[in-house]
């Protein structure tokens, strides 16, 4: 492998993954699909493998889970983490075409991987190939728009109108930018059940996650240090949902231009310390909220 290549969503795999989902929300979800008596799984675009072994952590009955990545690091990675568990099994492999047989799985499924395929409806035709008859397949998707709304208590009351209309126009022509440039919808949870039912799934459930990243003082544990690690990070590495370099690339090929980036870029990667400073007061809060889907469906028997 070349040690140039920066492998897909290197930016976006850190610890704060660990917390994304509540436990008790997944077993729900388990309960309405029907899905306790699920033994084989398939988790495409797997990662370091943070979604498969947490839905393999709630079916009580999992017995096989395969990974499949094209990303041979995150493959390398995903199996030093499930080393000392022998029902997971990592390969490398794209998600069109998968690289198995039909009816294969009884539930394939998939995080945040759908918002980076141009053709999500022939993704899920695929995903829908390899599930057996009448198995179920599961995807996890965002609507990342919505994020430019959520804010922290250093930027609530001290943007202005100007500026917040600004954060908006500027993700949605990066957003725009990405799907022409054939690299996927950032916010396509929003259209996933329709998608489902393009693709041909039946028995079409929608949920939303009752999960969010909150950081509060006194920031105490594991789950709000990493948070305050990863919003650090952020901001001492003036990313916005992207590094400068990608953000500039979708900005220009979604109709902005140069002169406009430039000027954009510095309101919505603008610190003037005031999050650090209200970190070591102890005055620095959000709910940090997020709209992930959740949308399953089953394929004919």
């Amino acid at each position: 492998m070349d040690n140039n290549h920066q492998p897909h969503s290197a930016a976006f795999f850190g610890d704060y993954r660990d917390f994304w989902w509540n436990r008790d929300f997944l077993e729900l979800l388990v309960k309405r699909w029907g899905a306790e008596d699920v033994r084989s799984v398939l988790d495409v675009g797997c990662g370091v493998g943070h979604w498969g072994r947490i839905v393999a952590s709630v079916l009580p009955s999992a017995e096989s889970i395969v990974g499949v990545d094209r990303e041979e690091k995150w493959i390398e990675e995903a199996t030093k983490r499930t080393a000392d568990d022998s029902r997971f099994r990592y390969q490398r492999g794209d998600a069109m075409p998968l690289p198995f047989e039909d009816n294969s799985f009884d539930l394939v499924t998939c995080q945040t991987v759908l918002i980076h395929v141009e053709k999500p409806v022939e993704a899920l035709r695929e995903m829908l190939r390899v599930t057996k008859p009448g198995g179920i397949i599961v995807a996890a998707e965002p609507n990342n728009r919505a994020g430019t709304m959520v804010w922290g208590s250093t930027s609530s009351n001290d943007n202005t109108i100007e500026d917040t209309v600004k954060h908006v126009r500027f993700h949605q022509i990066c957003e725009r930018g990405k799907i022409a440039l054939g690299l996927g919808d950032t916010s396509l949870g929003d259209l996933l059940p329709g998608l489902f039912v393009e693709a041909g799934g039946k028995d079409i459930q929608v949920y939303l996650s009752d999960k969010t990243s909150a950081i509060f003082p006194p920031y105490n544990g594991r789950e709000q240090q990493t948070l305050l690690a990863h919003q650090r990070s952020m901001t001492e590495n003036e990313m916005f949902m992207w590094g400068r370099e990608e953000s500039e690339r979708y900005f220009l090929a979604g109709g902005g231009t140069a002169e406009e980036f430039q000027e954009m870029w510095s309101v919505v990667t603008a610190s003037d310390g005031s999050f650090e400073k209200a970190i070591a007061s102890g005055t620095y809060h959000t709910g940090g909220g997020a709209m992930m889907y959740v949308v399953s469906g089953r394929k004919s028997l």
